[in-house]
């Protein structure tokens, strides 16, 4: 008669696999979804301001502004994007110029957030032309703003969805500016 078969583990080898399984599982209840944001990554040598707009449930908001260093990433928004399209304008503070467009909205020299972007003049703000950002319905998206010389200029007429689209009350854009591109 054979002795009855041993089990192969140890008490110290059940003690490790637990211990092991405990810290597994309070990582995975620890760590954060993927953040789903909206950011700007400034591409450039210089130090640029920003400036955002973005419609929510109750309407135009025009907020700014971001100061981002030269070749670094803010979060201009945090959270899950609540709209498909987002407005920017950005300054260049170290060399001069903007990168502007089509979209026309209230802003002013100061730190802002300004609901609406109808008679910005007559509120006693300044009337800013924001360039289109369609980020396609995703969850998190990322702007990249690079050199004047990295770009490929392209012109585009009032598109649905923009707050001055064609028949909107404010007219066109700015002549010598183009979405993306620094004056």
């Amino acid at each position: 008669m054979t002795a009855p078969a041993r089990h192969a583990f140890s008490r110290r080898t059940i003690i490790a696999s637990l211990t092991g399984l405990v810290a597994f599982v309070a990582l995975c209840a620890w760590s954060s979804p993927a953040a789903a944001d909206f950011r700007l990554c400034n591409n450039t040598s210089s130090r640029v301001g920003i400036a955002l707009g973005y419609k929510d449930n109750e309407g135009w908001i025009t907020e700014g502004w971001w100061n981002v260093s030269s070749n670094s990433c803010e979060t201009l928004l945090k959270g899950t994007l609540v709209a498909r399209y987002y407005y920017i304008y950005a300054v260049d503070y170290d060399r001069g110029g903007e990168w502007s467009g089509q979209a026309f909205m209230c802003s002013r020299d100061k730190e802002f957030t300004i609901k609406g972007t109808e008679d910005c003049l007559a509120r006693g703000f300044d009337r800013t032309g924001f360039f289109e950002v369609d980020t396609g319905e995703q969850r998190a998206w990322t702007v990249q703003l690079t050199e004047s010389s990295e770009q490929n200029p392209k012109r585009t007429p009032g598109l649905p969805g923009m707050p001055n689209s064609p028949g909107a009350t404010q007219p066109g854009a700015l002549p010598g500016t183009a979405p993306g591109n620094p004056k």
